[in-house]
């Protein structure tokens, strides 16, 4: 059996535009509550997320809200880069504010959930298996006092292995199981996502036989995006670090040189002062204040 990789625009539609599967995602990956949890959506189109400054709408991968009005945004990004937060962050902003119309009150906004799937690590400070990152409105001191209004979730695929995380949801093992596992090298899908009826038919989804033409030709297409857009980021870094590099070093230099003359400097004052210049002398040809050459 031949499988598709589930990260790519195309493939990642494919599976969360089935509205059983995206429930189930979202209830997996999401931290709601036993109350909380999404029981049926809408499908948004892309468009209904305002523009960027540029004049652009910004495109994101899926968008919806549930039966309480909630609206989750979901986005799969296979190159990271640190432009990607802010527009999370933008985008997530901008769907919560434009929920009213003019004159609406403010008691009628809803929650935004903005849940980002990230094929790389940038959290490199944080513990090495720590692959989860939620973020909301909180007080300074007091976590548990929070602002609803904006959910903002990175999952770090690279970082997630299913042998460390035993104790999480079900589910939510599952699901990034077949988001990390499922992809043209597998030969055939673990039983325990084929077992479950849910993530058996997303994996079924990415077979080979799954897919028309016009999908195998988009995925493809996208393949060839995602290898430009990693050979454009990994030249904008070596250029940068090499930039960076040159920049300290001629900052390290003039900064050694800069010690260097103070130094020659002070000794010259020193043996001046030490042969019975007078201090009117020293001052005029090395520059030094008086109070400077006394403490010599």
């Amino acid at each position: 059996m031949k499988y598709y990789d589930p990260r790519y625009d195309t493939t990642f539609k494919k599976v969360f535009l089935h509205p059983d599967l995206l429930i189930s995602f979202l209830n997996a990956l999401l931290p709601l509550a036993d109350d909380e949890q999404v029981e049926s959506i809408e499908y948004l189109t892309p468009e209904m997320l305002p523009p960027t400054p540029d004049g652009k709408f910004s495109i994101v991968d899926v968008n919806c809200k549930d039966q309480k009005g909630r609206q989750f945004i979901v986005e799969m990004q296979m190159v990271w880069s640190e432009e990607f937060k802010t527009r999370v962050l933008f985008n997530a902003s901008k769907a919560y504010v434009n929920q009213l119309e003019k004159g609406q009150e403010f008691k009628l906004l809803k929650p935004v959930y903005s849940l980002n799937l990230v094929n790389g690590i940038f959290e490199k400070d944080l513990p090495e298996k720590e692959y989860y990152h939620f973020y909301q409105l909180v007080h300074e001191r007091h976590s548990d006092k929070v602002i609803e209004g904006l959910h903002i979730l990175f999952v770090e695929l690279p970082k997630f292995n299913a042998a460390d995380w035993k104790e999480q949801k079900r589910m939510k093992t599952l699901w990034l199981r077949f988001l990390t596992e499922i992809n043209p090298s597998t030969k055939e899908a673990p039983k325990e996502l084929l077992k479950d009826p849910v993530i058996g038919k997303a994996v079924s989804l990415m077979e080979e036989s799954a897919m028309t033409d016009t999908e195998r030709y988009l995925y493809e297409k996208n393949l060839d995006n995602i290898r430009v857009e990693k050979s454009i980021v990994g030249e904008a870094w070596q250029k940068g670090e090499a930039a960076g590099f040159a920049s300290g070093m001629k900052k390290g230099m003039e900064k050694g040189m800069e010690k260097g003359m103070e130094k020659g400097i002070l000794q010259v004052a020193k043996n001046m002062k030490a042969a019975g210049m007078p201090l009117e002398s020293i001052t005029t040809m090395t520059g030094l204040p008086k109070e400077e050459i006394e403490k010599l």
